[in-house]
């Protein structure tokens, strides 16, 4: 059996329905996995939800806003009995489009990215850890950035709220780590994703802003695929409380 098959496993996805969360979802499934989509707009899951049954696997569609945690109470209870167990927890759902400096920021406006961005993580992490505390096995996987480990001028609740999940994913891993739980983050780079469509594809920003980047370009979202296959399986059996950075070499030169 390949250390990377995930036949049997079941997983749970929020911000699925576009992006990175969308891609790691289909690649769960083409590793094995059956699947739990939850985001906000239920057209978009049912288009990722159709990619994942013609890989032959069940994909059940949860709507749900992940900064309720009333929301999330639910969505993961209604994930364990549709899919019986889960494995695999991915907190996926994130972003932000604000670019200002601090003095310009409305406290209401960081109040909602901090809900977004790190609430929801631990609405999803608490909710679930009664169920993996029991089965005592499971492998969660959040999904931070780089805006977390490197300064992230005029990009400041982004990146404070992703320095939250991280500190977070270390903390539940020391917690659970005796329980058979592994608990790991994921920090994508600058990625070609629809939150990040205008700089992309405009023709001197986009260059401009992976200049500093060693490999000279974004990353494709699809290149976050194999590393959450590594974190989900049994290839990565004895990794807990690691921030796996896929940024193109982007930290190594801070």
């Amino acid at each position: 059996m390949s250390l990377f098959d995930l036949s049997g496993k079941t997983a749970f996805v929020t911000g699925a329905s576009r992006g990175i969360g969308k891609v790691i979802a289909v690649a769960l499934a083409g590793a094995g996995a059956d699947l739990a989509l939850v985001a906000r707009d239920a057209d978009a899951l049912a288009e990722t939800a159709s990619d994942i049954t013609i890989l032959g696997r069940k994909a059940f569609v949860i709507t749900a806003d992940v900064t309720s945690q009333q929301a999330v109470e639910h969505a993961v209870a209604l994930a364990i009995d549709q899919l019986g167990y889960v494995d695999v927890v991915v907190n996926n759902a994130g972003g932000s489009n604000f670019v200002a400096g601090f003095r310009d920021l409305r406290m209401s406006g960081w109040d909602k990215l901090m809900r977004l961005n790190l609430d929801s993580t631990a609405y999803v992490c608490h909710a679930f850890a009664g169920h993996l505390l029991e089965r005592r096995q499971g492998s969660v996987i959040n999904v931070a950035s780089v805006a977390g480990v490197a300064s992230s001028p005029y990009r400041a609740p982004y990146g404070a709220a992703k320095a939250g999940v991280i500190s977070l994913t270390r903390s539940l891993a020391v917690e659970w780590g005796g329980e058979g739980i592994r608990v790991n983050a994921l920090c994508p780079g600058w990625t070609a994703t629809d939150m990040n469509r205008t700089l992309w594809e405009d023709p001197q920003a986009g260059p401009a802003t992976v200049a500093s980047v060693p490999m000279r370009r974004w990353a494709d979202p699809e290149e976050m695929a194999g590393p959450v296959i590594f974190l989900a399986s049994e290839a990565s059996s004895y990794m807990t409380g690691q921030v796996l950075v896929v940024d193109g070499g982007q930290t190594a030169t801070a």
